[in-house]
């Protein structure tokens, strides 16, 4: 509410109350009465609502009542659509409210086993956002050498700004390539040892999509692992954090048509009404 109307003051009761008058028959509107003088001890001057309860609670606390559309003619959904179908409702709910109901999937895996190309295939796919992989943009910016401590830090900080930054303009569904979870075994992997903070690490995505090594490795110029054997240990390593983690993981393989349809099944379900 803050971020929509940054000009009012926006007062925010946590207190669990009777939302209808079914709800306590009884005591419902002397709870009301009573919890709007004690957070608004000022007059109240007007009570806008789209219920028929609105002017009700206006009398109760001695203000005008202004009705605001209780047909749902202007705008036909309700406050209880949105929340018992989010994903059906998306275009209803504002930028800031979205990242609560916003559904996560990250592309995981080692080097050069398609996360990018398929992040951008079902961006394009569900007409999202995907968000690119902060620790590639590092490397490229800074050299395949930036791995101390310091560069790890650096990848993890600009990876969850970038993921924030995304959330309120994604539509419905967010893309990660990669995430803090794949950036600490990374860290094992050029540094010998992972920071505290990555055991503490739990803002897990909906899903995984673990893409396999059964396509060629390519050198692009940012890339570490041309013999085989480091590129399957590294593979090997991915899959025991998911397991580790037990977080909520499929595998993807094949060519880029067969990863993008295997994703888009495994990703579909998450955009039903819900939040399974």
């Amino acid at each position: 509410m803050r971020d929509l109307f940054p000009h009012a003051r926006v007062l925010h009761c946590e207190e669990t109350l009777p939302q209808s008058p079914e709800d306590d028959p009884k005591n419902f509107w002397r709870i009301w009465r009573d919890v709007v003088k004690r957070y608004h001890p000022e007059p109240v001057d007007v009570v806008f609502a789209s219920e028929a309860y609105g002017l009700r609670l206006a009398q109760e606390v001695g203000a005008d009542f202004t009705p605001v559309d209780p047909g749902r003619s202007a705008f036909q959904v309700s406050g209880s659509d949105i929340r018992n179908d989010p994903m059906g409702f998306w275009e209803h709910i504002p930028a800031p409210v979205r990242p609560y109901f916003l559904r996560r999937v990250t592309l995981f895996g080692a080097e050069s086993s398609g996360k990018s190309t398929l992040a951008h295939d079902l961006a394009r796919h569900f007409q999202t956002i995907a968000v690119p992989e902060f620790g590639r943009i590092h490397t490229e910016t800074f050299g395949s050498a930036a791995t101390s401590k310091e560069d790890i830090r650096k990848i993890v900080a600009g990876h969850l700004a970038s993921v924030s930054a995304a959330k309120p303009r994604a539509n419905r569904l967010l893309i990660e390539d990669t995430d803090p979870v794949l950036t600490a075994i990374w860290s094992d992997t050029l540094t010998g040892e992972r920071d505290p903070w990555f055991a503490d690490f739990r803002d897990y995505p909906d899903l995984y999509l673990f893409c396999d090594i059964d396509i060629p490795w390519v050198d692009d110029g940012t890339r570490y692992f041309s013999d085989p054997a480091d590129r399957r240990q590294f593979h090997q390593a991915c899959e025991r954090e998911l397991l580790e983690r037990k977080v909520r993981f499929v595998r993807i393989s094949g060519g880029r048509d067969e990863r993008l349809r295997s994703a888009i099944e495994a990703v579909s379900p998450l955009l039903v009404s819900g939040r399974s």
